[in-house]
């Protein structure tokens, strides 16, 4: 998961911070050189580190800082400003015509970034926003990078215009323009070619097409394992073609987090989304207060109920707090539950964003796939009687059920015994949760704990 290293190692400076009743200057100071390290170690820019770690400083050793009660908190309060700063303070969006109008968003980066991918993941995001993209592959270089382009189109329900490898890029971009005024596509997404490297010849292609189509929007496209190396690209491609902003993919990696903290400081462009997975679905706008939130252990609660409420039926969400309350979900609704969390991106992702939870996590034996597929093959050897009434699940059931799926009983037993506890749980958070939102926040999310 990205930013995992860089959250546990400023997570154990902050405790120690809190742990002292009084902060020295010299407390302060310690603190910062052992962020500094750290946010070195996650590769951001040595520019961007000491420009920070000065603007904490200066606030931190502050009279109203020294003086406070909790100046622990208050430290972690600044550094938690300072890197919302530093990623841009606001959100922001990509900017488009009026829907009457074609707007134009010209994609770039270099080959293994994942642009071609991240193509289709904009038109089907724009796509649910009440745009009809057109998909246009330029990338002819590239072995079937317009079958992909076209493979993933067709799942996102977003046409394709392709002209094969044998005409220019320039061409291809043109024509496209006029199918999407024929066929009334108001959002044009050009997929353009990469390289393994920034070369002459790349460059004059994106500046071929940017000065014979009215583009909109420039968007580059990079890969954040490759930390600083990626604000370095981020700067050639400004210099060279002007960038309007940048979608950082593969952060569900365990990437070091130095492009996401860098590249707006070193090139003034913003981060408009980030690719959190490999499926069409998986790319989320960008925030930078949640982001910071992420980095520092404090959750994110806010992208955790849009996720859920993207995941989960509104009607079902409230039938399913209701049960809650009571105490009655059964099996079925413990597998509706495992199905939903795979949805919004599996237990351990849900979990850190939820202020507090996320540190409890560490270490801790987490299910993997085979763990769930055993639970599911427990639950589905249960008659529909017993999923909706555990307590009917007597010592002669058990073993049928274990035969039935090909465990051990005592696997059946811990399933039980988990479940009994989640049904408990889940009975006191819903009461706890129940003020976020219509539906309450665990009626969305289900979790089967």
């Amino acid at each position: 998961m990205a930013f995992e290293s860089l959250s546990d190692k400023l997570q154990n400076i902050f405790k120690k911070l809190k742990g002292k009743g009084r902060l020295s200057e010299a407390d302060v100071k310690t603190a910062l050189k052992e962020v500094k390290m750290a946010l070195l170690e996650a590769d951001v820019s040595f520019k961007v580190v000491k420009q920070f770690i000065n603007s904490v400083t200066e606030r931190a050793i502050g009279q109203d800082v020294m003086t406070s009660l909790t100046p622990g908190q208050m430290v972690i309060k600044i550094v938690n400003e300072e890197m919302v700063s530093l990623m841009g303070s606001e959100t922001t969006e990509l900017a488009m015509n009026p829907s009457s109008e074609i707007t134009v968003i010209m994609m770039m980066g270099l080959q293994g970034a994942g642009k071609t991918t991240t193509a289709a993941k904009l038109a089907g995001k724009y796509k649910s926003k009440g745009r009809k993209p057109l998909l246009v592959a330029c990338d002819i270089y590239r072995p079937a990078a317009i079958e992909q382009l076209q493979v993933n189109g067709e799942k996102q329900g977003v046409p394709v215009f392709a002209m094969g490898t044998n005409h220019k890029p320039v061409n291809i971009a043109k024509a496209a323009l006029e199918h999407a005024q024929k066929n009334d596509c108001n959002l044009v997404i050009i997929d353009t070619a990469g390289r393994l490297h920034i070369d002459e010849s790349m460059m004059e292609e994106l500046v071929e097409i940017r000065d014979n189509i009215d583009i909109k929007q420039t968007v580059l496209v990079v890969d954040a394992m490759t930390g600083q190396d990626a604000v370095n690209v981020a700067s050639v491609f400004e210099e060279k073609i002007g960038i309007d902003g940048v979608i950082l993919t593969k952060m569900d990696s365990d990437t070091r987090g130095g492009a996401a903290l860098s590249i707006r400081s070193v090139t003034g462009k913003p981060i408009l989304y980030i690719g959190m997975g490999e499926k069409l679905s998986d790319l989320e706008q960008f925030y930078p207060d949640r982001m910071a939130s992420r980095i520092l252990g404090m959750g994110d609660v806010l992208t955790l109920i849009e996720k859920a409420e993207a995941a989960v039926d509104e009607e079902k969400a409230k039938e399913m707090e209701k049960k809650f309350k009571k105490a009655e979900f059964g099996f079925d609704d413990y597998l509706e539950s495992m199905a939903q969390i795979r949805k919004m991106g599996g237990l351990e992702d849900v979990m850190n964003m939820i202020p507090g939870l996320g540190g409890q996590i560490k270490g801790a034996q987490m299910p993997d796939e085979k763990a769930i597929g055993r639970t599911e093959a427990i639950i589905y050897s249960m008659t529909p009687e017993e999923r909706a009434n555990p307590s009917l699940l007597n010592p002669s059931r058990k073993s049928r059920i274990a035969k039935g799926a090909g465990v051990n009983i005592a696997e059946v037993n811990r399933l039980v015994k988990q479940f009994e506890q989640s049904r408990k749980m889940m009975k006191q958070m819903s009461g706890m949760m129940s003020g976020k939102r219509s539906g309450g926040l665990f009626g969305k999310l289900k979790l089967p704990f």
